[in-house]
This record gives C-alpha cells, structure tokens and sequence, in this order.
C-alpha cells in the first residue's frame, strides 16, 4: 500500500512538474495596432521603437508583442484586430487616434488601450490611456489648494475637446467662479476676452478718476496723476486665476488677450493644460509665469536620450506613452499569475511608469501628474 502512495505522488508531482514547465513556455501575446503606413507612419514606428525598447528592459520570455499596421484608418484598425484576436490575443495596445476606436466595440471580448486621451464616447471595452482632462484638472485642483485660489475662471475653446473638458471639470469637483467659452476666431476672441474682463468699464474707471483729481483740491495732484496715467485700468478683478483649454499658438493669442486687458500673469496666475514642455513658450516672458502640469520631464528627457541612442532619431511624445502601457500590461499580468482574464483592468490598483503614477479601477485608466511652471525662459517643477 505504502508502495503504491509514493508511486501515485511520483505521478502527480511529475503531472505537476510537467504542467508547470508547459505554463513557464507558454508565451502571453499582446497586440499593437499602430499606423505603420501613410501619412501617420512616422507616430507608429516611433512606437514600435519604443515598445521594442520596453521589452528590452524587461527581459522576460514570457511577453511578446505582436505589431499590426492600423494605416490610421477604423476600417483596417477593425480589421487587424480580428487578425489579432483570431491568434488567441485579448489584450491590444492601441488604436493611436480616437476615430479608430469607432467599430471596436464588435470585438467585446478584446480590451483595447487606446492611445487617446479622449474619455468621452469611447467603446465599453475600449481604454483611454492617454494623459485625459480629469487627470490634468485633478493636478491643477491640486495647486489651487495648496496656493489658496477660490476664484477661478476656466476659459474653453468651441472646439470638438470642449465637452471632453467640461466633462472633466463635472468629474473632479472642481469649483469655479466662471467657465466661459470662446471662440477660436481671433476677430471675436479680443473682444469676448474683453467683455469677460470688464475691460472697457475698468478703463472708464480710470478716466474717471484721473478727472476727479483733476478737478479736486488734493494734495500732491500732479503725482496723484502722473502715477494714474502709468495705469491702464483701474478697478477690482474678481477672480485670482484663470485655466486656459488651449494649446501653441492659440493659447498665447488668448493669453495675449488678457495681457491687452490688462490682467497680467503678474496680477493673477496663468493655467493651462499639458504642454508637452513646448519650447516656444520659453521665448513668450510677457506672459511669464504660466503654469502647467504635465508628464514626469526627467524621465523624459533620459527617455529621449535612450531612444536617440538606439534609433539616432526623436522619438514621438506618444511613444513615451507606449514605453509605460508595455510596462502597465506587464505589471498586471504578474500580478494575475500571467492570466489575461476581465479582472486585469478592473481591480483597483497603481503602476509607476516614466510619465507618472497610473491609476487602474474599473477599466479607467488616470495618472498622478507632476506641476510645473515656464518662467525666466525655464521650465520649473512645483510638485
């Protein structure tokens, strides 16, 4: 009897052993759906390059990563995911463009981690993983608390993105004193960026009091005036800080506007949304200081020099993104002993990639982004 016990464990430990090294072989296949033909090319093999570069520091058999030209288009993008999804894979990183996420939606059984930063509409099984409103606003809910702002305008532009930032703003509590839209037209904007400011009214204050001293019998007149007239306006501002949706050139004609208004960054602070550290914003020290948040700069920074390394070339900001979703899907799989099952997007949890902390639950995907401020021709982080 005895003799056959240890003959059965034999057998079960070898079943065991066996099983083992069978799973240990096994690979976990994740897809990549980038356009790697046509006028977007350029993004998708920078993230190919970057992914490659992912799996590198990794080092580990056990990943790989299957790549499929999307050519940016939601026909094919659909297309090349049944491809994909026919080889046993539920797990596809990408599309890069919010439009190729149209049809996904007939593929329920595959989770996508979409490049896009747009949370809005997207299909159910569908992941934004791209740096959002609610994360860029809860960053800059972040400052006005600790700076003791209470009365903020957010100035949005009439643009497709507005309703994904006001979603944004619902989302993350944030209070204002005023959300105003304006128009992308500059032959309008000078004037909206007028009225909102009482411009005109606090330019007639000023009229109207350089006259009262002038006719009064106050002491020290002519200094009274001649420090008056220095002024453009006179009257109260009744806010402290002002959010600006808007990026490159648009945002420094609205910033421009509000210098013309005379409310200065000087007088209040200036906000606007991820920068991607725009360099042309160094030259703008009118407008100085802007504030900012964003991804981490220092990694960054050793990202690109890494990248121009291996690849003698500039990397796309988006395949910065990439470089951390390799991480993020590996991460999760390691902690769900490598099954790619529902549960790997849904229970709440927290990876540390290059740009920031990403925070999963519930198939939502935001990052702890870091604050920075252009100022004296420099980028500078707060926190």
């Amino acid at each position: 009897m005895k003799k056959i016990y240890i003959i059965l464990l034999k057998i079960f430990l070898l079943i065991v052993f066996v099983n083992q090294k069978v799973l240990s072989d096994e690979k976990i296949k994740v897809g990549l759906i980038v356009p790697l033909t046509g006028e977007y090319s350029y993004i998708g093999k920078s993230i190919l390059k970057s992914t490659r570069m992912a799996l590198s520091k990794i080092n580990d058999d056990r990943i790989t990563v299957i790549p499929k030209d999307t050519k940016a288009n939601p026909i094919d993008t659909l297309r090349v995911s049944n491809e994909l999804y026919a080889r046993g894979i539920n797990i596809i990183i990408g599309p890069v463009f919010n439009e190729s996420n149209k049809y996904l939606d007939e593929l329920n059984n595959v989770t996508f981690l979409s490049f896009t930063n747009k949370i809005r509409n997207n299909p159910k099984n569908v992941i934004s993983a791209g740096v959002n409103a609610i994360s860029q606003i809860n960053t800059i809910k972040k400052y006005l608390k600790t700076k003791g702002l209470e009365n903020t305008i957010f100035l949005i532009p009439e643009t497709d993105y507005r309703r994904e930032v006001e979603n944004a703003i619902q989302k993350s509590n944030l209070i204002l004193k005023e959300k105003f839209i304006y128009s992308k037209d500059p032959t309008l904007l000078t004037k909206q960026i007028e009225d909102l400011t009482r411009y005109q009214q606090r330019k007639q204050n000023l009229e109207n009091e350089i006259k009262r001293i002038e006719n009064s019998n106050t002491l020290n007149k002519k200094q009274k005036i001649d420090k008056l007239k220095k002024k453009d306006t006179l009257g109260f501002i009744n806010f402290d800080s002002v959010i600006i949706a808007d990026f490159s050139e648009s945002l420094k004609s609205v910033a421009t506007s509000l210098l013309y208004t005379d409310i200065s960054s000087e007088r209040i602070k200036y906000i606007t949304l991820n920068q991607w550290f725009d360099e042309s914003l160094l030259k703008e020290t009118s407008l100085h200081p802007i504030y900012f948040p964003s991804i981490n700069k220092n990694n960054f920074e050793i990202f690109k020099q890494e990248y121009f390394q291996n690849f003698k070339s500039i990397p796309n900001q988006i395949s910065f993104l990439s470089y951390d979703l390799i991480g993020l899907v590996y991460y999760l799989l390691v902690n769900n002993n490598f099954e790619s099952d529902d549960n790997l997007f849904l229970k709440k949890n927290k990876f540390k990639g290059k740009i920031g902390i990403f925070e999963i639950n519930k198939k939502t995907i935001t990052h702890q982004l870091n604050f920075y401020s252009i100022e004296k021709k420099k980028f500078k982080e707060i926190f």
